[in-house]
């Protein structure tokens, strides 16, 4: 029986444009493998509490538990995600997927706070396979067609953001929170057998060593105007994402509402309705409009915030309010993501992986700021003070849109 590597050999970098098709069985393997890698990084979130109990981890330290992964992932996206210039990437994908199903492994079998934070820090580091891939689907695919692959491909990324939590939470529920990531382990090992076998290897063509590999990712934040754009606008959006979905959870859970941690769950699931937004953005950006659909994409975000308010805080109404807010404000920073993904591939294929490390580093370092201050804000002024910081994020970078 024929390889698929043999079937999609036209995908190589040696390939022409004109010749390059990627196959839909191909753009769903990439979505699918993006989903479940990226779903590590956020397993962790909703089980604070029973990983901090069980290992002893006072609760003013609780917060490493995600902190640590967090710092593992940029620490990933700024060494290694570059590497996709200089390494034949499938196998660095595998070697990466590697460490992070490793790391997952030790985190299953943790009975101590040290080691398990220590694990946390390598499941970052090992989820950073994912930004390997995204590039990598950019390279497949004809210049026509990239937004729309890459917009295909970040959707599968975004069901596995918006699917983790409530699935580790459901897991969680029915067993142990040790069984989250062991079954994740499991799904590391057979994900990656399947990609070993399946994907075409795509040899970079950049002579630089390492050093100069990462100097010149200095070069190109200081001199690529685009891409500092497209990173700030997305800090800003997905620093209003992440201040939304640390604190609707407290906000769900309080006397409000009163939801149980299944309600939560089941609210998150609701916010999966905006991973849709990808490859509609990605077919808009192929058209050359990013522009055009930017500013639409940041008024989602601050419509979201606004809906909000509509209601009394605690009634249906405002719960059913609550859902549409978060289904609207993924939708909006779905379609910004693929837009800014689109817009900084096209600047050139020989340092698209530094360029895509550089970017999704500094939108993360923003997400990280959003959830400080979602935690500062609800502690401060509970959701009404959250709500308008939130909608303040994407006017900002609303404003620095029109400058440009």
């Amino acid at each position: 029986m024929e390889s698929p590597v043999n079937n999609v050999a036209a995908l190589s970098a040696d390939a022409t444009p004109d010749r390059r098709i990627v196959p839909a069985w191909m753009t769903f393997l990439l979505a699918a493998a993006c989903g479940l890698i990226v779903a590590n990084i956020y397993y962790a979130q909703p089980l604070v509490g029973p990983i901090s109990a069980a290992l002893g981890l006072p609760p003013q330290a609780a917060g490493l538990i995600v902190t640590m992964t967090q710092i593992g992932y940029v620490i990933g996206l700024l060494l290694i995600v570059p590497l996709g210039d200089l390494i034949e990437n499938r196998r660095l994908v595998l070697c990466v997927m590697a460490v992070g199903g490793l790391a997952l492994l030790a985190a299953a079998l943790c009975t101590q706070p040290l080691p398990f934070l220590a694990a946390a820090l390598f499941i970052g580091i090992g989820s950073v396979s994912v930004q390997i891939l995204v590039p990598y689907a950019a390279h497949l695919a004809p210049d026509a067609m990239r937004g729309q692959v890459v917009g295909n491909v970040m959707s599968g990324l975004l069901l596995g953001i918006m699917l983790a939590r409530p699935v580790a939470s459901f897991i969680t529920h029915v067993s142990s929170w040790h069984v989250v990531f062991i079954l994740s382990t499991v799904v590391m090992v057979v994900l990656a057998i399947v990609l070993g076998w399946a994907l075409p290897p795509r040899m970079p063509t950049s002579r630089l060593r390492y050093g100069e590999l990462l100097a010149s990712m200095a070069r190109l934040a200081l001199t690529t105007p685009t891409l500092q754009r497209r990173a700030l606008y997305h800090a800003c959006l997905f620093a209003a994402f992440s201040l939304f979905w640390t604190t609707t959870p407290l906000l769900l859970t309080g006397a409000d509402f009163g939801l149980s941690q299944t309600g939560v769950a089941l609210f998150a699931l609701a916010g999966v309705a905006g991973a849709i937004a990808a490859p509609i953005a990605g077919r808009i950006a192929d058209r050359g409009w990013i522009r055009l659909a930017t500013a639409p994409a940041m008024l989602a975000v601050a419509a979201a915030f606004l809906m909000t308010h509509i209601s009394a805080t605690g009634s249906n109404l405002a719960l059913t309010l609550l859902v549409a807010a978060a289904i609207l404000l993924d939708f909006g920073v779905s379609a910004n993501l693929v837009l800014g993904q689109r817009a900084i591939f096209a600047l050139g294929a020989e340092y698209r992986s530094r360029l895509n490390g550089l970017y999704m580093a500094t939108f993360f370092v923003g997400g990280a700021i959003g959830s400080a201050l979602g935690g500062w804000a609800y502690a401060r002024g509970g959701w009404a003070l959250t709500s308008w910081i939130g909608f303040a994020l994407p006017i900002a970078a609303l404003l620095y849109f029109a400058t440009e």
